[in-house]
């Protein structure tokens, strides 16, 4: 049975101790949820007093990202090892910022997939389209490609860990929106060529919108059958904000 999960990426903001003050915030407001899991990823230079403050909560610690080797001379990067030795239980993976910006490879994102799961981190990994691939209706053939090329690549054991986060790239800072139908009918679409690998384990895999999720959009949005949650960007960092999309199940 697939969980709702409501997964705060801080991205390249706060300082460490404003990254405290928010998750302590969190914590405090999140009291009394029971229907949803939260989890929190706030940059690499928190991870230890995050941590730290949720340590015997219920809310998850995701990394941002990880690195795409076990260890070695890779100035400024940190491995799968030493953040799950560090506490963290999830890593956000293939983001589509890290595609753009980055320029991360689908071979790189299977290694840092393959390194994730070996350290018994689950990953939220992340699919999508840009605008462009959206306005010529090539949704369903882009965020395919980006399934079969990665995630059919982990056997069915390690399938099972593996959380999925759709970012409609063409509904972030664009000033267009997804509709709830638009979310359904790409998270059903993504479930059923999950299942053409995975079969009936496809059912429990939580699928998350992460487009522009806000306390105003999300009840409709998590409405929806194949909808499991949200990775929720800017909004993750106002702990009102976060808490009232949480409370939107």
């Amino acid at each position: 049975m697939r969980i709702n999960i409501v997964a705060g990426n801080w991205k390249m903001n706060t300082t460490p101790s404003e990254g405290v003050r928010l998750v302590s915030e969190i914590v405090e407001k999140a009291k009394g949820l029971s229907n949803v899991k939260l989890i929190v990823a706030p940059p690499f230079t928190h991870i230890f007093s995050v941590g730290e403050k949720i340590r015997k909560t219920e809310i998850g610690l995701s990394s941002q990202n990880c690195a795409s080797e076990a260890k070695g001379a890779y100035t400024g990067e940190v491995s799968a090892e030493m953040l799950a030795d560090a506490g963290v239980k999830y890593a956000i993976i293939g983001h589509s910022e890290r595609r753009e910006y980055y320029r991360e490879s689908g071979e790189i994102l299977l290694k840092k997939l393959k390194l994730a799961l070996a350290n018994g981190i689950s990953p939220i990994f992340c699919i999508g389209e840009n605008l462009n691939e959206r306005e010529d209706a090539r949704h369903f053939e882009v965020v395919k490609k980006q399934i079969e090329e990665i995630v059919f690549n982990i056997d069915e054991n390690d399938f099972e860990k593996i959380i999925i986060a759709y970012e409609p790239v063409w509904a972030i800072g664009t000033g267009k929106t997804a509709t709830a139908g638009q979310a359904q009918e790409i998270h059903a679409y993504i479930r059923s060529v999950l299942s053409e690998k995975f079969g009936k384990k496809a059912e429990n895999t939580s699928i998350l919108y992460g487009g522009s999720c806000k306390p105003d959009n999300a009840r409709e949005i998590f409405s929806q059958p194949d909808v499991d949650g949200g990775l929720i960007g800017g909004a993750s960092l106002n702990a009102d904000d976060f808490i009232a999309i949480a409370k939107s199940f």
